[in-house]
């Protein structure tokens, strides 16, 4: 699918996939307690909260939209939600749900990142939620899969889909007609023939941007690794991050920096509006923000897919919301039937119109959003075309930064791509065994 159109879609957010924030505030490895473990609960002898906390960073500038789904929950079961600000971002928000524990003072319903919520986790501060999902009568069968499935691990779910994005692939229309392109590319191989061509008419610095260290490149580029059949990890088997499949897919990516492709100085994003790149993989969140500052016709489209013929190649990203464990069953109940009403088809589509974020409900009716900017469907469209992404990325502390630093100098500098990945494999396994290890072996 590829549509293109010159209106202006008022709602801009920035998704934020806060991966770096893992190498800030690890997880308590001090061996007391084993991550997971809860206590069993009879849910059917549980009366809920009459009143709850949500701890949020208002992702997307969300904070109007939050605390008019929590009137209408308010209105509908009678429960009062106190909404708290807890950070300007999830790394904040991550922050002082961690330190909070122990104090009595936790939100009992809290926002977290697809590279924070591990941590805690790993800290024991959230519970399982599928049992107390069901007693609150939350059909969970209708979230979007694979971004519920984001929050599996061991056989249980610890949060449910909220603010979500995905890598999209941009173009610029104008570009492609003074090029005389008539396709949009459906593969890297085609992506290749299609920038040599935008490079021969001119009519850009770049016909490629990659991003930056600090744009998180192993998000928007698990795209092109999966697509050659690679990865950064398969769960906790570091060894594909060195496999022959990944190594090809950077050497590609290599390759391409050094002649059609180039690295964006800050958010490529920017390049791309600003007419100097005429391509370029970007989170969906940036949408808004291309349509608003561009002054060419936008053309999204699917991710590219690769050799190896593998349609779900589309990375999962932004945040859930998640249940404190320190919280009474009480009001973890509450918090359960919240969970169900903001993430609700109705919920998820007032949401995604007023920010851009993705619904994460299959039932969300966003015919009124599709009719005034039609390039968010085709974004809506692609997450049939999702995968949850790789333990390496957003499971390891520290793994995501080894791979966005890496990433910069494979694209930048004149490194063996083999012996750069090798390495990575190493300090993956570094990582693993002095920070999760004893937690998750043990």
């Amino acid at each position: 699918m590829n549509i293109t159109a010159r209106t202006a879609w008022k709602p801009a957010a920035v998704f934020s996939v806060a991966a770096l924030a893992l190498t800030a505030c690890g997880p308590d490895t001090s061996g007391e307690g084993t991550a997971g473990e809860t206590e069993e609960i009879d849910w059917s002898e549980v009366e809920p909260a009459e009143s709850i906390t949500f701890w949020t960073n208002h992702p997307g500038g969300s904070q109007d939209v939050e605390q008019e789904l929590i009137d209408e929950f308010t209105e509908e079961t009678g429960i009062e939600v106190e909404l708290v600000t807890s950070g300007a971002n999830y790394e904040e928000t991550s922050q002082r749900f961690q330190t909070a524990q122990g104090t009595g003072d936790v939100g009992d319903v809290v926002v977290l990142s697809d590279a924070t919520w591990f941590t805690n986790y790993l800290n024991d501060a959230l519970i399982p939620v599928d049992d107390v999902l069901e007693a609150a009568e939350v059909d969970v069968s209708g979230y979007v899969e694979a971004l519920y499935e984001d929050y599996l691990y061991e056989d249980s779910h610890y949060g449910v889909p909220y603010a979500r994005s995905t890598p999209l692939f941009y173009y610029n229309a104008d570009h492609y007609e003074e090029a005389g392109i008539e396709d949009v590319p459906t593969t890297w191989e085609e992506v290749e023939e299609v920038s040599q061509q935008l490079m021969e008419a001119e009519v850009a610095s770049s016909a490629f941007a990659f991003p930056p260290q600090d744009q998180y490149p192993a998000w928007t580029m698990a795209n092109l690794v999966w697509g050659y059949g690679g990865g950064w990890s398969d769960e906790w088997d570091f060894s594909t991050v060195s496999s022959q499949e990944t190594i090809e897919a950077l050497e590609f990516a290599q390759e391409a920096a050094g002649d059609w492709a180039s690295v964006a100085s800050g958010d490529q994003a920017d390049d791309f509006a600003a007419g100097v790149a005429s391509q370029v993989v970007q989170s969906t969140g940036s949408l808004g923000g291309i349509l608003e500052s561009a002054e060419f016709e936008v053309g999204t489209a699917f991710l590219p897919t690769g050799p190896n013929g593998e349609e779900n190649v589309v990375p999962t990203g932004g945040a859930g919301l998640m249940i404190a464990a320190e919280s009474e069953p009480e009001r973890q109940l509450a918090a359960a039937m919240f969970v169900g009403h903001m993430t609700s088809a109705e919920s998820t589509a007032k949401f995604s119109e007023a920010t851009g974020y993705v619904p994460v409900h299959q039932d969300a009716d966003m015919s009124d959003v599709y009719e005034e900017t039609p390039q968010f469907e085709t974004a809506v469209n692609q997450l049939e075309r999702t995968r949850v992404q790789d333990f390496a990325r957003v499971f390891l502390p520290g793994g995501d930064l080894e791979l966005a630093q890496t990433l910069q100098r494979i694209l930048t500098e004149d490194v063996d791509v083999a012996e750069e990945m090798e390495r990575v494999e190493g300090e993956f396994e570094s990582l693993y065994e002095r920070d999760l290890a004893a937690e998750l072996d043990g």
